[in-house]
């Protein structure tokens, strides 16, 4: 499968990591070139899937912080919003968040292999098959904090200008006035926040996948060796589905509170543990998990869609050189 990925003109032109340095007959990549294309492929599933989703994201950030406008439904506020603003404002933040996670997939998908490799080899492949669950939440959730250090200011950017159109023209615009007039802190005054959504998110993300992939393999009857590329892609998107359904849910809460934090700037003396503490409570429990309609479909499409994307670029790219610590049993 890998050479007829390689032998395509566009895939050569599409992804020149594998046209000019894999060769079908050649060895497999490891060390540095292994994870490299581990992190482009994530740094791909994860700008396409965002990017493409965009509209969905304004409208559930628009529901969130604006719940007294926005309050009949998904399908209403998108129809509110294009008629108010034109269709072109379901675009607004398309830059920040394409280029941002494109970013986090990178350290996010890349790192998840590091560490994942990392504990396979500190605790032998016997050890990690048995405490593999284990080895999913650790791993992806080492990976998520510094993938969340390089999506921070962009994802501050990006709410800016999705809940103040008028804030800036744009990501360059929207980034330079946050730096000009509020300096390293408002890049990160959403951090504690993102990491309360997206830790969790990542660890259930990958954890759920992970489980729910290996039960569907061993519900074909068949070790995964011998499944064709159609059959992974269709399990792939299943187990991520799944995965998108939970990790939503389950980060929910710290989701609403990012997009309440970055809307507006800090008062003096006020600090994020303060603010959030705040926030929480005049929201109570209902109003955390407004938008969690629009959520679940942006989640659970997005999801199913990286690990699908991302196994497939995986594979084209010859990057299949991973430990199997699934347990898959053939009847």
């Amino acid at each position: 499968m890998a050479s007829q990925y390689r032998s395509s003109p566009f895939f050569a032109a599409a992804f020149p990591i594998a046209a000019v340095s894999d060769k079908a007959d050649g060895p497999k990549p490891t060390g540095v070139d292994l994870y490299a294309r581990f992190a482009f492929a994530g740094a791909v599933c994860c700008s396409v899937t965002h990017g493409a989703l965009t509209p969905v994201d304004v409208v559930k950030t628009r529901i969130q912080l604006e719940p007294e406008v926005y309050n009949r439904g998904m399908i209403s506020a998108f129809r509110t919003i294009s008629a108010k603003e034109g269709a072109g404002a379901l675009l607004t933040g398309l830059g920040p968040t394409a280029l941002g996670y494109a970013l986090q997939g990178a350290f996010k998908f890349g790192g998840y292999e590091f560490w994942k490799k990392t504990a396979i080899d500190y605790l032998g492949v016997e050890k990690a098959t048995a405490n593999r669950e284990a080895i999913y939440l650790g791993a992806s959730g080492i990976a998520e904090f510094f993938a969340d250090v390089a999506l921070c200011p962009l994802e501050a950017t990006r709410i800016r200008l999705v809940s103040q159109p008028s804030f800036a023209s744009g990501l360059a615009s929207g980034f330079a006035r946050i730096a000009r007039e509020e300096g390293f802190k408002g890049f990160y005054s959403g951090f504690g926040p993102i990491l309360f959504k997206q830790v969790p998110y990542t660890m259930a993300k990958f954890g759920v996948f992970e489980v729910a992939f290996e039960k569907l393999v061993n519900a074909t009857g068949k070790p995964k060796s011998e499944l064709s590329p159609g059959t992974l892609s269709s399990l792939n998107l299943g187990a991520g589905l799944i995965a998108g359904f939970a990790a939503a849910i389950i980060s929910q809460p710290a989701d609403t509170l990012l997009s309440k934090i970055n809307k507006t700037k800090a008062l003096p003396g006020e600090t994020i543990t303060g603010r959030l503490i705040k926030m929480a409570g005049q929201l109570g429990a209902k109003g955390l998990f407004t938008g969690m309609g629009a959520r679940l479909v942006m989640v659970g499409t997005l999801t199913a869609g990286q690990f699908a994307i991302y196994s497939d670029i995986k594979r084209a790219l010859g990057a299949t050189g991973g430990v199997e610590i699934a347990k898959v049993t053939v009847s």
